[in-house]
């Protein structure tokens, strides 16, 4: 049996930004409860030049819409770079994910040999669908997850393997 694109992309997304939701909710549980200010978890970072919590879930959200959008040959929605809080990036992750679970699934279907061409870090890159959401987009949106679960992580958040993965 073979996985479709449909399956492997909108579900997979929108379940890794629920997860993600959860993970932050858990963070701003955590800083609530030591009395710390939100901002001490918001712009914490694994090391100086690493983008602090709040870029990562901006990313992880860019990554994951960018993604959809792409393979389904629709418009990528812009979401300005502005949250400043848990609450704000809670309203990201679920402005993403009804982005992601409106684009019509039909658009996916037949996406694995879809042309994907886009610019990062100063470089075009090309890609065949199957290839960039394996090779670019699935690698790209855990990283920036991955991240910001490590960053909560490391600052105490009472976090684990579990809460990454979420429901299975």
């Amino acid at each position: 049996m073979s996985i479709s694109m449909v399956q492997a992309t909108s579900p997979r997304f929108v379940n890794g930004l629920r997860n993600l939701a959860a993970i932050l909710k858990k963070g701003a549980e955590h800083a609530a409860a030591q009395g710390w200010d939100a901002q001490v978890l918001l712009q914490a970072r694994l090391y100086p030049d690493m983008f602090p919590l709040v870029r990562q879930v901006q990313i992880a959200c860019d990554s994951a819409k960018g993604a959809v959008a792409r393979l389904a040959g629709v418009d990528i929605p812009s979401f300005p770079d502005t949250e400043t809080s848990f609450d704000e990036l809670q309203a990201r992750i679920q402005k993403t994910i009804d982005f992601i679970e409106h684009v019509d699934a039909s658009k996916l279907d037949g996406s694995e040999t879809r042309a994907i061409h886009l610019k990062a870090g100063g470089r075009e890159l090309h890609f065949v669908g199957s290839q960039y959401l394996m090779g670019w987009a699935w690698p790209n949106f855990h990283f920036h997850s991955t991240t910001a679960y490590a960053l909560l992580r490391h600052n105490g958040v009472p976090l684990g393997k579990r809460d990454y993965l979420g429901e299975v």
